[in-house]
């Protein structure tokens, strides 16, 4: 019986990170353009959580220890590269630098962005926490989904999860990122808008290197999606 073969992995992942990559232009080109209904937005959101974080201090020193530690930019980077060193010492060493290289660029992209947009963080009378350099994108966002589209790629790719374990790293990756996404803006040092540009951010840069890796090496497409046996 014929079965259409499914699209690429390779193809999916480009277009999902072409969509991501063009909402980050648009709503940082609003933010840019100063367009009042997303920064109104932007302070709404801003005000009542700060307002909560003063009113919750055990909630808020809670979300600081998260945010400095368990979800900080490099303990995601630490952990990609213990992966990338076990990939090398197994002698894929190719992989090993395409992961090494795919976080760089996330990395300079964030603060090339940060420079050129020079955007503000806000500001209270009160701060529960601080933060440094530009506002726009989160890079604790960005490097948080970055780190986990290449992960989830990797165990899906390079091994056959039971599916309780896939679907459980795919839960714990989506918590991570939108924690991360919440504790910054609960600790008063991003806006929202910041944290969607991060994430859409970190996610494209993510896929379009998986699907860069995919076109590139005829054994990734055949894992991505290995050829039907033959039933007679």
């Amino acid at each position: 019986m014929y079965r259409p073969t499914p699209p690429p992995a390779g193809a999916w992942h480009l277009r999902t990170a072409v969509a991501l990559g063009v909402l980050a232009v648009l709503v940082m080109a609003l933010v840019i353009a100063e367009w009042h209904p997303l920064h109104a937005l932007d302070a709404d959101v801003a005000t009542g959580l700060h307002s909560s974080a003063l009113a919750h201090p055990g909630m808020t020193r809670t979300a600081r220890v998260f945010t400095d530690w368990v979800w900080d930019p490099w303990t995601f980077r630490l952990l990609l590269a213990v992966v990338a060193v076990g990939l090398w010492w197994r002698r894929e060493r190719l992989l090993a630098l395409w992961l090494a290289g795919t976080a760089l660029v996330g990395s300079a992209l964030q603060q090339a962005l940060k420079a050129a947009i020079g955007r503000e963080r806000p500001r209270w009378r009160e701060p529960v926490d601080s933060a440094h350099y530009a506002a726009m994108p989160s890079g604790h966002a960005l490097t948080a989904a970055l780190v986990c589209v290449l992960l989830l790629w990797l165990l899906r790719t390079r091994s056959t999860p039971p599916a309780g374990l896939w679907w459980s790293a795919v839960a714990l990756a989506g918590v991570s990122v939108a924690g991360v996404a919440f504790t910054r803006l609960w600790l008063g040092v991003h806006w929202l808008t910041d944290t969607v540009v991060g994430v859409a951010l970190g996610a494209a840069i993510g896929l379009a290197a998986t699907a860069g890796w995919t076109s590139l090496r005829p054994d990734a497409r055949q894992a991505a999606h290995p050829e039907p046996q033959d039933r007679g």
